[in-house]
């Protein structure tokens, strides 16, 4: 058994206030440890190049841009050069329920994006960093503007990735909607739910209309984000975990570890066993 440590979690840290914010002029990151916060992160570049991997995949932000992490997302930091603009950080029960379920659509499709120049984003950004790092936090007027702030942000920055998205498109509220509720269902169930036709079911929809709708909102069918999920966890717990690959299937849901080493390998294209030793 190759010997893993366990991944770290940063918990509790926005207790406090909900948020915090952080020019990225002159940030060092001195921890390059791989962790999952409890909390939304979001990028916001004006200029310069932020390097940094997220769930297995390495985004680079050159000049003007953005990303978000969503809570539970596994990331490390590999670089930051020059970089003007802010880092975010946001509590989920802060941003509104709308935006949350945008960000949970485009959960590891669409995290970042380029932006103009003179992005409006910029703006809102530039104010809640002098209204937050230059005032009295228990100021209640105070309070108002940053969560007025706060919301226009993450407004902008799920409208800019929507739209930047050619994989999602929203058609009407009621596909956006089951669309969302049905990836949502799939991080809570995926462990025990493997087929198209049992969240149908629980969305009391039929596989059919399920499928025809992730096809029109995503680009991709039910089956494919299902597959998506069970994959992305094989991978945290065969790279942060010293579990044998039997125990992994199983705590995947998969009694047949046969089956379970195949549907890894079908769908990454790389054993179980090479994808751990790949890993540092």
């Amino acid at each position: 058994m190759i010997s893993k440590s366990k991944i770290l979690i940063h918990k509790d840290e926005l207790k406090q206030s909900g948020i915090d914010i952080m020019a990225l002029h002159g940030l060092k990151f001195t921890d390059h440890e791989l962790h999952r916060d409890d909390h939304y992160m979001f990028i916001i570049q004006k200029s310069g190049r932020f390097v940094f991997e997220v769930d297995f995949n390495t985004i680079e932000i050159n000049n003007a841009g953005l990303c978000y992490v969503a809570p539970g997302q596994v990331h490390r930091y590999i670089k930051v050069d020059q970089c003007e603009g802010w880092l975010l950080f946001v509590d989920s029960n802060y941003i509104s329920k709308e935006f949350r379920e945008a960000f949970d659509t485009i959960l590891n499709v669409t995290q970042n994006s380029s932006l103009a120049k003179k992005d409006p984003v910029f703006a809102f950004a530039d104010s809640l960093g002098k209204w937050w790092l230059g005032q009295k936090k228990n100021d209640d007027l105070l309070s108002s503007i940053i969560n007025s702030l706060l919301n226009a942000i993450s407004g902008l920055i799920a409208s800019k990735l929507l739209g930047s998205s050619t994989k999602f498109k929203r058609i009407n509220s009621q596909k956006y909607i089951l669309a969302t509720r049905f990836k949502q269902l799939i991080k809570e169930r995926f462990q025990t739910l493997k087929q198209v036709k049992e969240y149908a079911s629980l969305l009391y929809v039929t596989p059919l209309y399920l499928n025809e709708v992730m096809k029109e909102i995503t680009g991709f069918p039910a089956s494919y984000w299902i597959q998506q999920e069970i994959v992305l966890e094989a991978k945290r717990l065969l790279s942060y975990s010293g579990k044998d690959i039997r125990e992994i299937a199983w705590e995947l849901g998969y009694e047949d570890y046969a089956y379970f080493s195949r549907f890894f390998k079908k769908n990454t294209g790389i054993t179980a066993s090479a994808f751990r030793e790949q890993k540092p």
